[in-house]
Parts: C-alpha cells; structure tokens; sequence
C-alpha cells in the first residue's frame, strides 16, 4: 500500500474481488531485470537445465513474485473494502505494488488492521512455503527451488513492508499507534513520514559508510536499487507530510466562513450594471435566477476578470454563467472534509451555497477554497 500512481495505469490484468488490477508497463524492465540476475542461481541448483529452460525458470520466478505482490495488496484492499472504503484499483509497477484506497481509515484500529494485512499476508505465505520445504517436498527439483526462492522472497516483503516508516505499511501501523495515543491523525502522519524520510537517508548512507570502513570496493547494484528505493521512501514520505499539513488545515475549512454574499440578477442583465449592483450590496458574487426568483446559474468569476471593462456594458451576464446542476448546490453547513469531497466529485469554480431550507447563502469560490492550502 502507497503512494497512488497517477496516470494511465498501463495494461488491465482483471477484477479480483471487484477490484481492477493493472501491470505498468515498468514491470516488464524489472521482470527482465529478475530474470536476468536469478537465472545464474537457478543454473546452479538446476544442474540438469540447459541455459535456455534456466531463464524460463527465472522468469516464471519473477511472474510468480509479482502473484506474491498482488496477493499482498489484496490482502489490503480487502480489509479496506471490509469497513467500507472505496478502492480504486491496484497496480503492480517497477517497485511492486501500491493499492489505490480512495478513503483514508477513520479509526486508528482500522488503519492499523488495512496497514497489517499485506505484510501478515506475505509473511503467511513466507510460512506456509517454508512448512512445504520441510514437511511436504524432497530437497531437490523445479518444485523445490522455486518454492525455497518464493519463500524467501516473501519473508523479505513482508519484514521490509514491517519497517516503521512511511509510506511503507509500517509507516501506517506507526502512524496508528502514535492517533492512538495522541488522538490526533495528523501527528501521527508526521512521526511516521519523519522516520521514512530517516530510513531513505540510512539506506544510502549505510552502503557508504561500509564501504568507507571496511575498505572495501562498493557494490555497485547493491548501491544503485539502494538509491531507488530511498528515492522512493523519501517522495512518499515528503507526500504524507504534504497531506499532514492539508489535514491540519481542514478545521478551518468552512464553507460560511468563505462564502461569498451573493446578488441575484436576471440573465438579460448586463455584466456592467451587475458589477454595480454587486458593489452597492458589498456582494463577491453573482446569482443568475429566473423570473421567478429562481437560481438557474452562477456567474463565473474568471470570466468576469477576462472580460475587458469597455465590453462590459455588451455583454450579458449570463454569457458569462454556468448552468446550476444539482451538484454544484452545496450545504452552508458544509466543513472539513465533507466539503472537500463534494467538490471533487464536481469541480467547479463556483458552487451556490443554500440553508437546508433551500434559501441561497452566498456562493463558494474555489480559489477562496485554494487559499486555505496556500503553501502547504
């Protein structure tokens, strides 16, 4: 679980347990990659392979592998989908997998049950690979060199995954534990992507220093996927401390207190004589009803500002006005995170603002809504 990854997601594999799972077109360079680097260990325990049959054991590993990492993401979303928070899709890509969960846990024990569910679930499967080495398969053949590589991989995953840094899922059952005790998300955000952002700097430092000590010639691809990762565990770190500082903003996201007093003008009206009626009201915003005193549409503010002085007596307000829909109508009791989420799902420059008994408020304008996240 991650970072999402934004952009074309790359090729549809299918709708395990409804969810769409797609492979990024990254995972082929590193499927070669493993191929490539495990096929000289699968040559040598494979003594009767020829060269060709041992790069197609290496590359039904890396397949395999990737199976290991969808499972582990399943293991996510389906905890996810189990307290009713919507999942996107998951993709598998160069560095794995990420599970894109559109809704962030509400509880600090529901964080840390979606968080623990991918690594528990590699880790069982690390388990069960190592009771079929011991108890079920002889010590030799394709079965058991694949089995005894699969499980050792998974192990891997699933102790990686364990460290307590974001955006690993660590990170999260970290972060879990520090709203637990404070009561506050946002500062376990922040505890947690400062100790990634720590672990990005050990992992390339730690090969350095070894290498300085010990006097010892570097490990050139060992140094190269530690710069990749921390690459990877610093940006997703730097993103949740991005998303800390939105969170912790949010009380103070209300739609009364951004709204603007809006003036009700018919769509005949020109835009210079609407300006004027707006100033003598001390209004921001214009309405634009019927004749009926009805709100059909809102004049958009952008394109009040483009419209030149001299064209304004020409022009007819509602030239200038976006069709009321009925998802740009929006609670005045709006706040927080509710608001946020009825704009995404239908962005707009302007939303009209109404009491629960219909009556108008006054309108929303986005980028009074944007200044609130100025800087973060």
């Amino acid at each position: 679980m991650s970072t999402p990854v934004n952009g074309s997601p790359g090729l549809r594999m299918g709708r395990p347990f409804g969810i769409p799972v797609y492979v990024s077109p990254t995972w082929l360079l590193v499927a070669a990659f493993i191929t490539w680097s495990a096929e000289p260990w699968f040559a040598a325990y494979l003594p009767g392979y020829g060269r060709p049959a041992t790069y197609a054991v290496a590359l039904l590993f890396a397949v395999l592998l990737y199976l290991s990492v969808l499972a582990h993401e399943l293991a996510h979303c389906v905890v996810a989908k189990h307290y009713g928070y919507p999942v996107r899709r998951i993709v598998l890509y160069m560095l794995g997998g990420v599970s894109e969960i559109e809704r962030e846990p509400d509880t600090p024990g529901r964080e840390f049950l979606v968080a623990a569910a991918g690594p528990a679930l590699s880790l069982g499967l690390g388990g069960l690979g190592y009771l079929l080495l011991t108890f079920a398969m002889p010590p030799e053949g394709l079965f058991y060199v694949l089995v005894f590589q699969l499980t050792g991989a998974n192990l891997i995953v699933g102790v990686f995954n364990l460290v307590p840094g974001l955006p690993l899922d660590g990170g999260r059952i970290l972060r879990a534990g520090v709203w637990k005790i404070t009561r506050n998300p946002v500062s376990g955000t922040v505890a947690a992507a400062w100790v990634g952002r720590g672990l990005a700097v050990v992992m390339i430092a730690w090969p350095l220093l070894t290498s300085v000590m010990t006097g010892q010639e570097m490990d050139i691809p060992l140094m190269l996927w530690s710069v990749i990762l921390a690459s990877f565990i610093w940006m997703g770190a730097t993103q949740s401390l991005r998303v800390a500082r939105v969170r912790a903003r949010l009380p103070h996201l209300r739609a009364r207190t951004l709204a603007r007093r809006a003036v009700p003008v018919t769509a005949e009206v020109p835009l210079s004589e609407a300006l004027r009626r707006a100033q003598d009201a001390g209004a921001g915003a214009m309405v634009v009803v019927d004749h009926e005193a009805r709100p059909v549409g809102i004049v958009n503010d952008a394109a009040v500002n483009a419209t030149p002085e001299h064209r304004r007596p020409w022009v007819n307000v509602g030239a200038l006005a976006r069709s009321l829909e009925p998802s740009l109508v929006l609670g005045a009791d709006l706040e927080g995170e509710p608001l946020l989420d009825a704009m995404r799902g239908s962005p707009s420059g302007e939303y009209l603002l109404v009491e629960r008994g219909g009556e108008i408020y006054g309108v929303l304008v986005t980028s009074d809504v944007n200044r609130v996240f100025s800087g973060v």
